[in-house]
């Protein structure tokens, strides 16, 4: 066989694979019952450590705080089938609250697997569970004034510390129209080693605004 049928075989046999991806699509399409992306609005809880510090040296001692307030979350889902999916959520405190003299910022991530135990017309309900971090972000905020500049704030990232987390979770998908939908949940995050606060345990508690693209049952 002539050097170059053999070369523009060869050619052919690597892109084969290429000729049957439209038809993977295709079946992983049909196989899907919606994808949903979806902000989120709520707040999580963990008490304090009750420990004081002396953070700058000066004498002054700085007790650490407990974790709440307002939390926002963005997420998004993907239904393989009308039970079954994947889904990933993040969710920070947009403000830097004090721990101990300085501005902490606490954030939350992790990907999950789905169980849709009742799937409706107008609502469905959600059972989460997966793993993912946390994260505690530390800034050191200072402020003064001087003759040429004025009055300036400036704030200054200090370190960061990264936990392992567990996480799981049960909502509740009503639907508004066709697409939008309200999804109020609860969920526990078990972050080892969270030695910031009091406990490992973080409950938390959010309404997800959100969109569903494709169908549904």
């Amino acid at each position: 066989m002539p050097l170059r049928r053999i070369v523009n075989v060869k050619k052919i046999c690597r892109y084969l694979p290429y000729l049957f991806l439209p038809l993977l699509l295709v079946q992983f399409a049909s196989a899907q019952s919606g994808f949903d992306v979806n902000v989120g609005f709520g707040s999580a809880h963990a008490k304090s450590t009750g420990q004081s510090f002396e953070t700058f040296g000066d004498g002054v001692l700085y007790r650490t705080p407990s974790l709440n307030g307002f939390f926002l979350g963005f997420g998004g889902n993907l239904m393989l089938y009308k039970h079954l999916g994947f889904g990933a959520e993040f969710k920070l405190q947009p403000n830097k609250p004090d721990y101990a003299g300085l501005k902490a910022r606490t954030t939350f991530w992790d990907v999950n697997v789905i169980h849709q135990r009742f799937a409706g017309k107008r609502a469905a309900m959600q059972l989460q569970g997966g793993i993912g971090g946390a994260k505690m972000s530390f800034y050191l905020s200072d402020s003064g004034c001087n003759g040429f500049t004025g009055c300036r704030s400036s704030t200054q990232f200090v370190d960061s510390s990264n936990h392992f987390q567990v996480h799981g979770g049960v909502g509740v998908q009503v639907y508004l129209t066709d697409h939008i939908f309200l999804r109020p949940q609860i969920d526990v995050h078990y972050v080892r080693n969270f030695f910031q606060f009091g406990t490992n345990v973080v409950p938390s508690a959010m309404v997800w605004l959100g969109y569903s693209f494709g169908d549904r049952p």
